[in-house]
């Protein structure tokens, strides 16, 4: 934090003694942070400082101050509670007893579900400003018919002085699932790869279609691609319907400055391209700081990439050089399978909070819807790579399941692009001619993967060779 700007993290503190705190300390030993001693009226007692939200009655406390919406006072600031216009239909009976029960998943944030009617997602790292899942979500909940997505029951916000409101939890509906997209289209995946083996050899060699995403669109699904990926191609078509169902709804407010759809104009397209290139440029200076030490196999393609610098500049720069007839609107912003819950039959869209290592002010800004279809497509990509680099595929299997995954990740995203091109169809947010809709998936498909090599090289060095398979792809004939 020597060079960098300062964080805020919210850490309610609790203390307990005796039975109390001897089971805290037992069931949950990461909520304690310090032994204490306190003495009160010339009595000494020992206990533990911990963390409130390991603590249920502090949680059914939360859950009531929303309901009440209750106002606490400090010295400097205030925490409002504030229940949504729906939440007495979202909570169900008031006589009904809601316990509550810490989710015990990794998470940046801490989740609390209240039976199986409610979950609070409490912020750990809090920013001033409006958090974009409250903002989206109270948007969608109230003036939009938008079923999708969890209903916002409530909200805990905390102001200090004149500042701007600080989002510090929301209050949501719980919907039952049967786990994330990701998870699903993995187990989908895995029976792909399965019925693809157990037909070896007489099941020919995956055929590469020919022609671009939007191509593929317009192209009758083979007879063996539906046999083989069985259910999975339908359910791709409902995310992407879903997707721009979504993105529907964002773009219908006309009153609302936040949510107004906005054009292109010169000004944001250049400032546009310069991040692009900024991203770029850090990119491949650490994909060059790193090569020495990634594996031959990797280094050959990631030097292809270092090349073709001038190429990626150049399909960045056309976002300049010609106007751009689609609208900028509200987006997920950080859309991909994780983000996504699957019901069984259907899809529920969570987590609008963006990238939460950016400013919020950037993750409100309005974008191209088709960043977010970037953002699944290159999910699809990832799915079948990680499946196929799974512990369960033989490496002598992988390299003959290698263009089955391939063949797999272009018929599934067509289907999801069909998917949201019909939900849109009607849409004036996206681009007038067929041309300008190919060109500005690509650009925004070609920044998610740059993005992916920064990411990769930091924080999963095995996976680098990921977003550089994507790059190379994207650029075709030049790489």
């Amino acid at each position: 934090y020597v060079g960098g700007t300062p964080e805020t993290y919210l850490l309610p503190l609790s203390f307990a003694s005796g039975q109390a705190a001897f089971e805290l300390r037992q069931a949950n030993p990461q909520a304690v942070i310090a032994q204490l001693k306190v003495k009160e009226k010339n009595q000494e007692t020992e206990g533990i400082l911990f963390d409130a939200l390991y603590h249920m009655n502090f949680c059914r406390a939360l859950l009531g101050a929303v309901s009440r919406a209750r106002k606490f006072r400090g010295e400097s600031l205030q925490i409002q509670a504030q229940p949504s216009k729906v939440y007495r239909a979202v909570r169900g009976p008031a006589e009904t007893p809601l316990e509550p029960s810490l989710v015990k998943r990794e998470q940046s944030n801490t989740s609390i579900t209240y039976g199986d009617r409610l979950i609070l997602k409490i912020f750990r790292r809090v920013t001033e400003g409006l958090n974009p899942d409250l903002e989206i979500g109270r948007f969608v909940t109230e003036k939009t018919s938008f079923a999708h997505i969890p209903p916002l029951a409530g909200f805990f916000e905390m102001r200090k002085g004149r500042g701007e409101p600080t989002t510090v939890g929301i209050l949501q509906g719980l919907v039952a699932n049967e786990g994330d997209a990701w998870r699903y289209t993995l187990d989908s995946l895995g029976r792909y790869f399965e019925e693809i083996l157990s037909r070896k050899p007489e099941l020919q060699e995956a055929s590469t279609p020919h022609g671009s995403l939007l191509d593929l669109t317009n192209q009758e699904v083979p007879s063996i691609a539906k046999e083989l990926m069985g259910s999975y191609l339908s359910s791709a078509h409902l995310l992407g319907q879903r997707t721009g169902e979504l993105h529907m709804a964002l773009a219908s407010e006309r009153k609302d400055a936040a949510f107004t759809p906005e054009p292109f104009t010169a000004l944001y397209r250049r400032s546009l391209y310069q991040s692009l290139r900024t991203l770029t440029d850090q990119s491949l200076s650490l994909l060059e700081k790193r090569l020495p030490g990634l594996p031959q196999e990797v280094r050959t393609n990631a030097e292809k990439v270092l090349n073709l610098e001038g190429a990626i500049f150049d399909r960045f720069r056309q976002i300049v050089e010609r106007k751009i007839t689609a609208m900028r609107i509200r987006c997920h912003g950080d859309y991909h399978l994780g983000q996504v819950l699957f019901t069984g039959k259907d899809f529920v869209i969570i987590d609008f909070e963006g990238e939460p290592a950016r400013p919020i002010t950037e993750r409100r800004l309005k974008r191209s819807p088709l960043r977010d279809v970037a953002g699944m497509l290159r999910s699809f990509h990832y799915a079948a790579l990680t499946k196929l680099r799974g512990d369960h595929v033989r490496p002598e299997d992988a390299v003959h399941l290698q263009p089955w995954a391939h063949y797999w990740n272009l018929w599934v995203s067509a289907s999801y692009f069909k998917g949201f091109l019909d939900a849109t169809a009607e849409a004036t947010f996206l681009p007038k001619s067929p041309e300008e809709l190919a060109l500005m998936l690509d650009i925004y498909l070609l920044e998610k993967a740059i993005y992916e090599l920064s990411y990769e090289l930091n924080n999963r060095p095995d996976w680098v060779a990921v977003p550089i398979e994507g790059i190379l792809g994207l650029l075709g004939p030049r790489a």
